[in-house]
């Protein structure tokens, strides 16, 4: 019965173990998107002549990496990490290092980006352009990592940001991206 539920006393759960606490993140969830990342261009030198770099993307409390490009300044991952997003404010930190085997691992360098143009542009309707219209372009400034104009576009139905992220804190490198959105059943995309 429905009225079970109603009858009962707030005080009677405390503030973490209310049940609507447990099921929070799920009724808050977006959506997912996906990270592909795709290469690395001119990454810095951290070994004799090489590196062997990988990328760990953050946002939040959620770590993903890609693998081990093993003695490539220029590697192609083409990996896809997928984030899920609950708070569109938080950046996305990415990060590249360098493998060591007997040490900790080297930083070759950082980027930081905003998804909120890319969320805008999810949320538009673009019922008959064609795949390959650009809707949306993001500008490089001081407050993003970018090294050139970012375009949002639609590519077969589905709204993608292009990247190419310039890294901070290393004397050289670039990282190239793709944002994809994917919608869960039930989420609740603001």
């Amino acid at each position: 019965m429905e009225t079970q539920n109603q009858s009962q006393s707030p005080s009677s759960h405390s503030a973490g173990s209310s049940p609507a606490a447990s099921s929070s993140l799920m009724d808050n969830l977006l959506g997912l998107l996906r990270v592909r990342v795709r290469r690395g261009i001119n990454l810095a030198v951290r070994d004799v002549r090489t590196s062997d770099p990988y990328v760990v993307v953050k946002m939040g409390k959620q770590k993903l990496k890609t693998r081990v490009m093993k003695k490539n300044v220029n590697p192609e991952w083409n990996e896809d990490l997928t984030l899920s997003v609950a708070d569109p404010s938080l950046p996305i930190k990415l990060t590249v290092y360098d493998k060591d085997t007997f040490s900790k691992d080297d930083k070759m360098g950082d980027a930081e980006f905003d998804i909120k143009p890319f969320l805008e542009a999810v949320k538009m309707d673009f019922p008959n352009l064609p795949s390959g219209t650009i809707v949306m372009r993001v500008q490089p400034c001081r407050q993003n990592c970018l090294a050139e104009e970012s375009c949002i576009s639609l590519l077969d139905g589905k709204i993608v940001q292009d990247m190419c992220l310039r890294l901070r804190n290393v004397e050289c490198g670039e990282v190239e991206i793709q944002l994809q959105w994917i919608d869960l059943p039930g989420s609740s995309r603001k």
